[in-house]
């Protein structure tokens, strides 16, 4: 695949201190195969669907105590002057840049609302191998108590317009590049512990979501909402063991009619 353009989601990986117990779980729900891990990048090892790469496990550093969850990385052509305009957006650089081998170079940060992402400049590894397929991430949403301060932060980092859904009930946003919706933006309501910090939840593509949601729970993961039916497909979102939030939808499966949105932001 060619280099994703300037803030389009290109990457995601997750801290597990089990990463074997990762790699059974999503290897099972998802039918990720894994490389060998990466001894000189802190056992980084990538994982697969049908042969193309997908996303990566990792463990913590040593001494370092980390929440388990997964991180969406952004496309940039200078991750440099990125984590520049994240900083004069009200952001905060958790890890400045930093070149990784000839792969890319990254930075960790956070918006002013504490969602947490990363910034990938692509070298050799351009980012995903594929999208949309069984297997694959195919959908990003920032889940966030001040939507706000999300709605001026990501447009101003990344070139994105924004677009409201007409519905009273729920407060959500789409971001788009040119023509392309690549994210979701949803306000966190009451029903979300005060304990679950903001963050970004990622859904992978399946065949069969009802199938996917049982051989999560089988391996200890729990559902917390779904399955449903939606215009965009079948999905849930669901916890695994080591605490990780993410979703699966069968994009296949889609009832129902598309929402109206209103005018571009």
């Amino acid at each position: 695949m060619a280099v994703p353009a300037e803030g389009t989601p290109c990457w995601v990986d997750a801290m597990f201190t089990d990463p074997e117990g990762a790699r059974t779980f999503y290897g099972e729900v998802l039918g990720w195969t894994f490389g060998e891990s990466a001894s000189e990048f802190g056992d980084y090892t990538e994982a697969y669907a049908n042969g193309r790469a997908v996303a990566a496990v990792v463990p913590p550093m040593p001494g370092q105590d980390t929440r388990s969850a997964w991180c969406l990385y952004f496309a940039s052509p200078d991750a440099a002057a990125t984590a520049e305009k994240i900083r004069a957006a009200g952001g905060e650089v958790l890890m400045e840049p930093m070149r990784v081998g000839d792969f890319g170079t990254m930075v960790l940060a956070r918006d002013p609302g504490g969602v947490t992402f990363g910034v990938w400049q692509a070298g050799s590894h351009e980012g995903f191998g594929t999208t949309g397929e069984p297997g694959a991430y195919c959908w990003a949403e920032i889940y966030t108590r001040d939507p706000g301060a999300a709605d001026r932060f990501f447009p101003a980092v990344f070139p994105y317009r924004g677009r409201r859904m007409v519905e009273e009930s729920m407060d959500f946003k789409v971001f788009d590049i040119d023509d392309d919706i690549v994210l979701g933006r949803m306000a966190m309501t009451k029903e979300f512990p005060p304990e679950v910090p903001p963050y970004i939840n990622v859904y992978f593509a399946v065949a069969d979501c009802d199938a996917a949601v049982a051989k999560a729970t089988e391996l200890g993961g729990t559902v917390e909402c779904g399955p449903m039916d939606t215009p965009f497909g079948r999905f849930a979102t669901l916890t695994d063991p080591q605490g990780a939030a993410f979703s699966v939808i069968n994009l296949q499966a889609a009832k129902g009619d598309l929402p109206a949105w209103s005018e571009e932001s």
